[in-house]
């Protein structure tokens, strides 16, 4: 099988963002992008995906985080849908459901070729350690819309605006690990009827 792996540079007058993912690493990740509760969450979905991610970010924080956390979901999906590459073989679909505490949020994914986002977080607070929580929806419609994807994401419930996050990103991490995953009975097959993804 060919080494899934995919660097994106990505330059704007707002953001100029790196990221390197390896979909079938160890779920190592490094990040410098300024916004460190975007990081300890993407970190989640490197430890849990078991894929190594790298992103290094530059962007015009003096402003607010949006620019930088819309273009960082946006640099992922581009180097995902790079890295996982033409999807013979694998599972496509992925599932997980992630408590912590109080809280427990259910991802869904389809590695469909068409993009789509169902987000239901009742945030219990708007903002988490100075971080507007609202963003986390901007930097999953960026992944998905270029990752080319289908994700629905439940917050079943929680009462803590940190635990709902973090269950959300684990989630979304072993979702994504369960889909890419090779099933050998599927070798050289694209998983649709269709022929294509």
């Amino acid at each position: 099988m060919a080494e899934r792996k995919a660097r994106v540079e990505r330059n704007t007058l707002e953001t100029q963002i790196t990221v390197e993912i390896d979909l079938d690493g160890n779920g190592k990740s490094s990040f410098d992008t300024g916004v460190p509760f975007l990081e300890h969450m993407v970190e989640q979905i490197a430890r849990h995906g078991m894929m190594d991610l790298d992103i290094v970010s530059r962007g015009d924080l003096h402003i607010d985080d949006h620019h930088t956390v819309e273009d960082i979901g946006i640099t992922l999906g581009q180097a995902f849908k790079q890295a996982v590459g033409d999807k013979k073989g694998i599972c496509r679909y992925g599932h997980a459901y992630v408590p912590m505490d109080e809280a427990l949020s259910r991802v869904a994914i389809d590695l469909s070729g068409r993009p789509g986002l169902i987000m239901n977080v009742p945030f219990t607070r708007a903002v988490v350690g100075g971080f507007d929580v609202d963003l986390f929806e901007e930097f999953f419609r960026g992944f998905i819309n270029h990752a080319m994807v289908t994700v629905h994401i439940d917050n079943l419930r929680g009462k803590n605006t940190h635990h709902q996050i973090e269950t959300v990103f684990k989630a979304f991490g072993r979702a994504l690990r369960m889909a890419v995953e090779t099933d050998e009975r599927m070798a050289g097959v694209t998983p649709s009827t269709k022929g294509s993804l």
